[in-house]
């Protein structure tokens, strides 16, 4: 999962960019990257890091220009060199560089078909450099000095018959503008903006709303599925769909886990959708666990916060924030590495113990991923006295991979793969689990937007809905996500075996 971000405006935009950064950091934490254009001329700065740690002083001095695009990673395939940072760009036609949230499940055929009949190379793994390289090469074909939006809106629909997955992007191309398109499933979320100035309307793309909120402009709307919408070099605003096959299933996993509480996302608020997982599911605890004499409802902070406590007064027990949250260590899900996750999560959150002494407790996560975490947090209720510890789970039980930008671990790594709930109880340690449905959860989110009719729920029930996905495909990603790939990875990186070259303004 990543974040992006793109600004047309009438003055210096790479400290909104970064504003902006900054507040999609959950999105990814393993690189950070802006481009801007100046003079007709890339001026680009990424690397390994936070946002905070990857731009200084120097680097935003030398960022200048009225146009810019951002990005956040996280590897979801393994890799986190900085070779791969984002945003790409490439040279001709005109000079386009692109920043991209998601992935591409027919790379592999796409770089194939880019050298065999564009000639163009592919320096990286990334499918992000693959998605450049096809548009850039359907733009290349319009042989124009100068395009229209008709041009753009034709190589953005060549791109979408071509492309198979999730994604949303952000492109710009030197003295023509800014343009960004989501995949015709809108699986991965994009919205955009304005905001008015005495010199005129400014625009913002944005992988969530809360960016748009942080830099002062006025959310519009979505970007729909399969649309693309093209903002010229003097402020123009064009939009066109961009598929035939355009359909609302947006991944549901974003409201679950992803986006923050307070974005809207495809006009649903996260925050109210997090509520009504909370309602459902305290209903099936109050209807399946009528027996369990549970004295407090404690969150596993943050993303289910809101979620136990409306569980909380559905059931009539009191709320509590047993656990304190260390702010300054990302999220464990994200991390590389078995590891560095099992090390994490006791550096992560401390129990208060007064909270458990004595109590049956009933913990309540978003999800459950590998379960390292939900195991140590069981035995760490435990340790602070707890008399049963019970658990729950604001999202269905997480089987399959997913494909479309989401770094689940490798499928032998997901506790709920060829288990049944019992099993995983027993893997986590707890006195009792339970999960919720698949429908519940997809009626919280659907209460808030009634026109989305299906969402993209890989993860649980394993249909992929843009389809072409076989076990040929679903056994390379598992080797390139276990832990051990990983691990090798690693080592071949601090080896000295990648090439970098990320800094073109240092």
């Amino acid at each position: 999962m990543c974040g992006i971000v793109g600004i047309v405006g009438n003055s210096s935009v790479n400290q909104a960019i970064y504003d902006g950064l900054t507040v999609l950091q959950h999105r990814g934490q393993d690189a950070a990257g802006i481009i801007t254009i100046n003079n007709h001329t890339f001026s680009l700065r990424k690397d390994n890091g936070l946002v905070k740690d990857v731009f200084h002083t120097r680097h935003m001095k030398r960022l200048q220009g009225n146009m810019g695009i951002g990005h956040v990673r996280y590897p979801t395939a393994g890799s986190s060199s900085s070779a791969e940072a984002q945003p790409f760009y490439v040279n001709s036609p005109f000079g386009i560089s692109l920043a991209h949230n998601g992935n591409l499940t027919n790379a592999e055929q796409l770089k194939e078909e880019l050298f065999s009949v564009a000639r163009r190379h592919v320096n990286t793994t990334s499918d992000s450099e693959v998605l450049l390289n096809v548009l850039a090469h359907e733009i290349a074909l319009t042989e124009k000095l100068t395009l229209d939006p008709e041009d753009i809106f034709k190589a953005v629909t060549a791109v979408n018959n071509k492309a198979v997955g999730g994604y949303a992007a952000i492109a710009m191309i030197i003295g023509q503008g800014m343009l960004a398109f989501r995949d015709p499933n809108g699986i991965r979320p994009l919205v955009f903006g304005k905001r008015d100035s005495s010199k005129g309307t400014e625009y913002m793309f944005a992988s969530e709303s809360v960016a748009l909120d942080s830099c002062g402009f006025e959310f519009i709307r979505d970007v729909a599925p399969g649309e693309s919408i093209f903002v010229s070099n003097d402020g123009q605003l064009f939009s066109q769909q961009c598929s035939e096959h355009a359909s609302y299933s947006p991944c549901i996993f974003e409201f679950v886990y992803f986006a923050r509480p307070d974005s809207t996302l495809d006009n649903v608020s996260v925050y109210a959708a997090r509520v009504n997982m909370g309602t459902k599911l305290g209903e099936k605890v109050a209807k399946d666990w009528a027996d369990k004499d549970i004295d407090v409802v404690i969150p596993i902070p943050e993303t289910s916060c809101d979620i136990a406590l409306e569980m909380a007064t559905v059931l009539n027990i009191p709320y509590r924030q047993g656990f304190v949250k260390n702010r300054y260590i990302g999220r464990t899900f994200i991390m590389p590495g078995q590891e560095m996750r099992k090390k994490s999560v006791r550096q992560k959150l401390n129990a208060i113990g007064r909270e458990f002494k004595g109590k049956n407790v009933l913990l309540v996560d978003d999800s459950i991923v590998r379960g390292t975490t939900s195991a140590q947090i069981v035995e760490m209720a435990r340790e602070s006295g707890a008399k049963n510890v019970y658990f729950a789970s604001a999202a269905p039980e997480i089987r399959f991979p997913n494909v479309y930008g989401i770094d689940m671990p490798s499928v032998t790594e997901l506790i709920a793969h060829g288990r049944e709930v019992e099993d995983i109880n027993e893997s986590i340690g707890a006195d009792g689990l339970i999960f919720q449905s698949l429908p519940d959860l997809i009626e919280a989110v659907a209460k808030e937007n009634p026109e989305i009719k299906t969402f993209e729920t890989s993860v649980f029930d394993g249909h992929y809905v843009a389809g072409d996905i076989d076990q040929a495909y679903l056994n390379r990603i598992n080797d390139l996500r276990n832990d051990s790939a990983k691990s090798d990875n690693e080592q071949a990186m601090s080896s000295g075996l990648e090439l970098h070259n990320q800094d073109s303004v240092d």
